[in-house]
């Protein structure tokens, strides 16, 4: 009864922090608007089964995640809530299996402070509030490592099924980095034992053989229907996000260890506390901290050494930091351990710093003529005339970060790290909630919302059956689809430019562009300007 009182306990906890706004703000280009579009272009054309974008196929991510977006889109509606739903209810999921694994690995203290580190950290937190693929992605490849720890420490061939299961929804949520993720970790950990045999081959044979089947649910399927095109443009697709900067995302070879180190705070840095001491405990405990410490330094390695540079690509860092975050703050909940000076003097650093914007951004808001001059880009400069209120209440969220890290501190310099550990961390996981009350739909704002409020208008002065034409010139988006609410074409010249810029239309054609792009739209000679907004400039042709 005490354990299910905890796990509710978490699950209600879990409702608290992800559910509320969740529909309070736009999706956001691209990604969060990329899958909820799919997931909207399924439930229009009842196509479940091949992913589509414009009514055109998509190559570049299974359908798992948009099912579960399209599923929620059914039952509330299609929209931002629904979109971002199967990401909130992951993260109840996750805190779950946090807690159970953490108990049965070492104590039910243990597990409830892995719950805390995940919880209370920026970016762990955040993205179980967002509309992405990585936080199920991250999950499922999170289980298949610990099922096959579990099947070689227990030789159980019930956890090399399980472990196979969720290397094969892993594949059909993001495709075959989960493959390339888990071999990776695995060879790595061999390598760490001289290759000495840790494993039994028909272990391997029936894990290799649970996930074909489990991908093939859906690869075969779409392979017998539709023929091999899909899976061919996919593998291409694969390859270049890993060889290529993808539309800008580039970075530097460090860029990964930034991230984890600002965005995971303050768990960064007990993880670095963490695998920094050794590890009390028996030979089991010290095996799974070997293997955390080898999936950290596997995907932190691997995605520093992709070319595309994405925050998310490093997201499955988030469970080996956790638990090493965990370890160290199990040895100082329970009297074993001191915080060394350099973390309490690290805390303070980072978390300071992080107040400080969070104190000063909305100031400088209410004086953003004084960003101008620092900004180049056209684009960007025009952002920043944005119809923006802020009041200097915003700063609530830098004034609540000073206050935990004060009560922290006073906590930590007494010692009393059963007190300082839940204020510093539950204190973060307050702030990250009271951070998007307050900023996110500002930074909405300056980012998206002129051209997000233009697609909404042209949804509403559609005629159902004769709906507005609307393009985006010379820059990527998915929100000219998803929020003009684009039916299926039934003529199929909507796809052709020259038709759209010159041809014979029957309807209007609006068109929005960046003020990077103006000459080029006014060199087509065929738009009239309607009015310019925060870097935007939308036009219309007129039949």
């Amino acid at each position: 009864m005490k354990n299910a009182r905890t796990e509710l306990l978490i699950v209600l906890l879990g409702l608290l922090l992800f559910v509320p706004g969740l529909g309070s703000v736009h999706l956001f280009d691209w990604d969060e608007i990329n899958f909820a579009e799919i997931a909207r272009e399924m439930i229009v054309t009842g196509d479940y089964l091949r992913p589509q974008i414009d009514f055109q196929p998509f190559q570049e991510k299974p359908p798992l995640f948009m099912w579960m977006q399209a599923l929620c889109m059914q039952v509330f509606g299609v929209g931002e809530f629904a979109a971002r739903l199967p990401d909130a209810i992951c993260g109840i999921v996750t805190l779950l299996v946090l807690y159970r694994i953490g108990k049965h690995l070492r104590n039910e203290v243990f597990g409830l402070l892995w719950v805390l580190a995940y919880l209370g950290s920026i970016l762990p937190h955040l993205y179980f509030r967002s509309g992405i693929i990585d936080p199920w992605f991250n999950l499922f490849i999170f289980l298949a490592l610990h099922a096959f720890i579990r099947c070689v420490r227990e030789g159980a061939h019930a956890h090399a099924i399980r472990s196979g299961v969720f290397i094969g929804l892993a594949v059909l949520t993001k495709g075959p980095a989960a493959v390339i993720i888990f071999g990776l970790t695995f060879l790595s950990y061999w390598a760490s034992v001289r290759f000495r045999p840790f494993f039994r081959w028909s272990d391997a044979g029936i894990l290799l053989a649970t996930a074909l089947a489990v991908t093939g649910l859906w690869f075969g399927v779409d392979f017998l229907r539709n023929g091999p095109a899909f899976s061919i443009a996919f593998f291409e697709r694969q390859v270049a996000l890993f060889t290529e900067e993808d539309a800008g995302h580039g970075g530097f070879f460090g860029y990964h260890f930034v991230v984890l180190l600002f965005g995971c705070f303050p768990a960064s840095l007990f993880a670095i506390h963490g695998m920094l001491k050794p590890t009390e405990g028996d030979a089991a405990h010290k095996d799974y901290r070997r293997w955390m410490i080898i999936l950290f330094w596997s995907v932190l390695i691997l995605f520093s050494i992709v070319n595309t540079k994405i925050v998310h690509y490093s997201s499955l860092c988030y469970f080996p930091l956790t638990f090493l975050a965990a370890l160290s703050m199990e040895g100082l909940w329970r009297g074993e351990a001191k915080a060394p000076m350099w973390l309490r003097l690290s805390l303070g650093a980072i978390g300071s710093l992080v107040a400080v914007v969070f104190l000063v951004a909305p100031f400088i808001g209410m004086r953003i003529d004084l960003l101008k001059p620092l900004v180049a880009d056209p684009f960007g400069r025009a952002n920043l005339d944005a119809d923006v209120v802020w009041t200097g209440v915003e700063a609530i969220a830098g004034v609540w970060m000073a206050v935990v890290l004060f009560f922290g501190h006073r906590c930590f310099s007494q010692g009393d790290y059963r007190r300082g550990l839940p204020v510093v961390f539950g204190g973060t996981a307050l702030f990250v909630t009271i951070t998007l009350f307050f900023f996110i739909n500002n930074i909405e704002g300056y980012s998206q919302r002129a051209a997000v409020e233009f697609f909404e208008a042209r949804a509403k002065d559609s005629d159902n059956g004769h709906p507005n034409l609307v393009k985006n010139f010379n820059y990527r988006s998915y929100a000219q689809l998803f929020y003009t609410r684009k039916p299926p074409p039934t003529d199929p010249r909507a796809y052709d430019e020259e038709w759209l810029f010159h041809g014979g239309i029957d309807r209007p054609v609006y068109l929005v562009a960046k003020v990077t792009s103006e000459e080029d739209v006014t060199s087509i000679g065929t738009f009239t300007e309607l009015y310019r907004k925060n870097g935007f400039v939308f036009y219309r042709r007129d039949p």
